[in-house]
């Protein structure tokens, strides 16, 4: 894995967009603890199928009216052409500059794929509609993706996003350090040189965070698991713990060149807030 000491680093926090007023008073004071931190960027997710078409659009722009850098998920899957056309004119309508292209999961009850199968090909019609107007981040899986026959199929399709234009890449959450590394490392071999930024999950509560990790196939390795086991009902240890793990694979991820972080805020400052500290990153 080459270094990349000498280049900026790039940080930058993920949202969900909120369901309830409840939710965008605690956002809201979520991007202003965090925004204090100088972040490259926001970015706020999708629904399945564009379900939050909506709430993605009304959180991205509040993030751009109060001076900081947004960057909304897009997803393709079940979607129309036509349709895309009409988020993309949105967002650029708004002045944002900057998009997450996924392939995005099928909703529930959904039958057809719509006119896009892969996320290569949303970012080759972001391209084509809009020309280099938008930064492209796609997504990366140290681990394989779990829909991926194998890990060679895998690193294929990602180099398809690359070659269709994507400017960088954010990875799934991970706790293996060593799988991040080499990922990077095979990615260079195939000449793909743009930053693979590491896609960093704080724990929070870890009993969600297993349900999270067997659905998205992110690894905890086991004595993670047996470790946080043992703690029972002892939250303030299972906290103390999480904190350790993550600063120590933040801190390893930066030592060895990783090109910036990309948090899993889950909408909360507080534990991204330490570990930022604990790094020495303000």
């Amino acid at each position: 894995m080459q270094t990349q000491l000498n280049k900026k680093r790039i940080y930058s926090f993920e949202f969900f967009p909120p369901k309830t007023e409840e939710g965008l008073a605690r956002l809201k004071e979520t991007q202003l603890q965090l925004g204090q931190l100088g972040p490259e960027f926001f970015s706020c997710t999708y629904g399945a199928g564009g379900t939050t078409r909506d709430r993605t659009l009304e959180t991205v722009v509040a993030i751009q009216q109060s001076g900081q850098s947004a960057a909304p998920h897009l997803s393709c899957i079940g979607s129309s052409r036509e349709s895309l056309r009409e988020v993309l004119e949105e967002y650029r309508s708004h002045g944002i500059r900057h998009i997450v292209a996924l392939r995005g999961d099928l909703p529930s009850g959904m039958m057809s794929a719509g006119e896009f199968r892969y996320a290569s090909d949303l970012v080759a019609f972001i391209r084509q509609e809009t020309g280099d107007h938008f930064f492209i981040e796609v997504a990366a899986y140290p681990e394989v993706h779990p829909q991926a026959r194998n890990a060679q199929e895998d690193l294929r399709h990602f180099k398809i996003k690359v070659d269709a234009g994507a400017d960088s890449a954010i990875t799934q959450y991970f706790y293996n350090a060593d799988a991040y590394f080499h990922f990077v490392d095979e990615c260079e071999a195939l000449g793909m040189d743009i930053p693979i930024v590491p896609g960093i999950m704080p724990i929070n509560n870890f009993s969600q965070l297993c349900r999270f990790s067997d659905a998205c196939g992110a690894e905890i390795p086991r004595w993670i698991r047996t470790k946080m086991q043992g703690y029972g009902d002892d939250s303030a240890s299972i906290k103390a713990f999480g904190l350790d793990i993550v600063t120590g694979l933040c801190d390893r991820l930066l030592s060895a060149g990783a090109p910036g972080l990309h948090f899993y805020t889950m909408n909360s400052a507080g534990h991204v807030s330490t570990i930022w500290q604990r790094l020495g990153l303000s």
